[in-house]
């Protein structure tokens, strides 16, 4: 029997830092084929709709505190 295809290792996409008054800030990148570089902060404040998926998508935060993210499913952000 052959030995199960290997599966590669996720790596975080980027940062997510959770502000005093609940706004996460997420400082992505990502990395294409050759030179292919590409980075971005995303602000999202308590009251944004996509903020409930993509902190649950992040796990536990609390004010002042920091993340790794995950690549995100589709339709989550």
């Amino acid at each position: 029997m052959p030995p199960p295809p290997e599966v590669p290792e996720v790596e975080p996409v980027g940062s997510a830092h959770m502000k005093p008054d609940g706004t996460l800030e997420l400082r992505m990148s990502a990395r294409g084929p050759g030179a292919i570089a590409g980075e971005a902060l995303f602000i999202l404040k308590p009251d944004n709709p996509r903020y409930a998926g993509v902190l649950e998508h992040l796990g536990p935060m609390e004010p002042g505190g920091y993340a790794r993210v995950m690549p995100f499913p589709p339709g989550v952000f």
